[in-house]
């Protein structure tokens, strides 16, 4: 029988909170992070609205305010399993990262890299960046269970990070009318940029049973495609890539159920809910309602490479605590640049 890999603890730092309880009551709430920039303007005379982690500097950027958001949510992931009995442990780390864009260097994944070892030495052992934007954390957490499957790794902690903050991608966003607004150069149908970050905690059943520590969620599928009919192209995405990073998902999905909670990056784009209504047509009789969705944009804004793993986490918290519909959810998420990835989770609803 397949051992499905585990989450056994996670983390999460955004606009709403600085932990992952705090800031999923507050997404359960409506609870609205937006605020005026404290500088930018728009090409109306407005301040720019975003989702800003208010403890975090204004001028902080780079990898540096990138890390000030990642650690504190690897420490809370770490802190559950820190006292566990884990020696000798294999354990990596793959995170996403934003793809190439404005207010980022080439160089990212390197430097995310040097922090990660400056900060946390060998503890983490190897770390596997994936560069793919919205979809980054859901193609780290393929390649997490893949390797955690292959007994490669004992534990692997799959994390998410971005922001939309620096003022070159806020330019760049209202440059390709992506930016909600009113100006000349703003979109109506934009969307609010945001930061996060989150970490989730995976590990083999067996280790986790060895070291005592309880499952929150079971994965029980991944799918990955790519998209050839992309945003900004002249091209109509009928969401065939998102259709088929679905059903490699669901194909863990056990005999006689369905998808209870969705969660998934919409941000307020057309495109991207063309492209979910064509694949939950498609994928329709895998759904209680694939319209029931929760899309965490409205309150933390679009968050990116941090959103796979933030949306995970949502689920998982929503298990633990009871709220969410079922016991089987789903995070989808949509990259610019093409990747399609989907996770299916069995939370640990309590009936």
């Amino acid at each position: 029988m397949r051992e499905h890999a585990v989450i056994v603890a996670m983390g999460a730092c955004t606009p709403l909170g600085r932990d992952v309880w705090a800031s999923a009551a507050a997404v359960r709430a409506g609870i609205s992070g937006f605020v005026q920039h404290p500088y930018m303007l728009d090409t109306a005379g407005e301040p720019m609205r975003a989702a800003i982690a208010p403890w975090l500097d204004i001028g902080l950027d780079g990898a540096d305010r990138l890390a000030a958001l990642l650690f504190p949510a690897i420490d809370e992931a770490l802190a559950p399993v820190s006292s566990a009995s884990l020696a000798p442990l294999r354990m990596a780390i793959a995170l996403g990262l934003p793809s190439a864009r404005p207010g980022f260097p080439e160089s990212l994944p390197q430097q995310m890299r040097r922090r990660l070892q400056h900060h946390y030495g060998d503890a983490l052992g190897s770390a596997a960046c994936f560069t793919a934007g919205h979809a980054a954390g859901l193609l780290a957490m393929q390649a997490a269970v893949n390797k955690l499957e292959q007994g490669t790794l004992d534990v692997c902690l799959v994390a998410g990070v971005d922001s939309y903050i620096a003022p070159l991608a806020l330019e760049w966003l209202e440059g390709c009318s992506q930016l909600h607004g009113a100006g000349p150069s703003n979109n109506a149908w934009g969307f609010i940029p945001g930061e996060g970050a989150a970490a989730l905690v995976l590990m083999r059943q067996a280790k986790a049973r060895a070291s005592g520590l309880q499952p929150l969620a079971h994965v029980l599928g991944t799918g990955t495609a790519m998209e050839d009919k992309r945003i900004k192209t002249q091209t109509v995405c009928i969401g065939e890539g998102l259709t088929q990073a679905f059903r490699n998902a669901l194909g863990g999905l056990p005999d006689g159920t369905q998808i209870s909670d969705v969660y998934c990056d919409l941000n307020g784009e057309p495109y991207r809910a063309d492209e979910f209504g064509f694949t939950a047509m498609r994928t329709q009789a895998s759904f209680v309602a694939a319209s029931g969705f929760v899309a965490p944009a409205d309150c933390w804004g679009d968050v990116a490479a941090a959103g796979g793993p933030l949306h995970l986490c949502l689920a998982t918290v929503a298990g633990c605590k009871g709220y969410s519909r079922g016991d089987m959810a789903l995070a989808w998420a949509s990259s610019e640049h093409g990747e399609r990835a989907a996770t299916l989770l069995a939370t640990a609803r309590r009936n």
